[in-house]
């Protein structure tokens, strides 16, 4: 349920950029899955299981549908998936895509047995993967080197929050929700109020 939800946010955000790149339906569908399922993909690969999407395709339907439903609101109203409302709601859904998906990835390697540093590297990949094949594809800096601002950071600490609280056997419920607002938090802080770390010694801000 929650990779579900991971897939139909990310998938969100590929067909926004879609729309902000003029695509036919198509090239949202194309955005819209590379973004939703990129992530996990990546994390099956590594973790040499049958690809969750190979194996139940539901998962590309839901994205096919996310990205033809875009198509349409940004065909029969032009401009409302694009210009400033169109890239905070970007900013926000990709947000909530690397949370989901942070927390997602790393109980999905607790599951099969690897070690909770492994889990966690795992949470951070499957959160950030397929916004970056997203933004490359879409001929755009990816979103995860954008300034200093915590992308990658806020993924592997919800990671980290969620590997170390489904040691101490806790509910998984309060595992996957404090998971959650941490990654969402530190990113939302890091948009909100330019949480960051510091610049390197004679570096500039980029």
């Amino acid at each position: 349920m929650l990779e579900a939800a991971g897939v139909a946010v990310f998938a969100l955000t590929g067909a926004l950029v879609a729309t902000r790149k003029g695509m036919d339906p198509f090239g949202f569908i194309l955005l819209a899955t590379v973004t939703g399922v990129g992530g996990g993909t990546l994390r099956d690969l590594l973790l040499g299981r049958l690809v969750f999407w190979v194996r139940d395709p539901s998962d590309v339907l839901v994205c096919s549908g996310v990205a033809l439903g875009a198509w349409a609101i940004a065909y029969l109203k032009p401009g409302m998936l694009d210009g400033w409302a169109g890239k905070r709601l970007l900013i926000w859904a990709d947000s909530a895509g690397l949370a989901l998906f942070a927390v997602a990835g790393t109980l999905k390697a607790l599951d099969v047995g690897v070690s909770p540093l492994s889990a966690i590297a795992l949470g951070a990949m499957t959160a950030s993967f397929g916004g970056i094949l997203r933004d490359i594809l879409a001929g755009d800096r990816p979103m995860v080197l954008w300034s200093r601002d915590f992308y990658v950071t806020a993924a592997a600490a919800g990671a980290a929050m969620t590997a170390l609280l489904s040691s101490l056997v806790i509910e998984p419920i309060i595992v996957m929700l404090v998971g959650i607002v941490t990654t969402f938090g530190l990113r939302a802080g890091s948009i909100l109020f330019g949480w960051s770390f510091p610049n390197l010694p004679g570096s500039g801000s980029s």
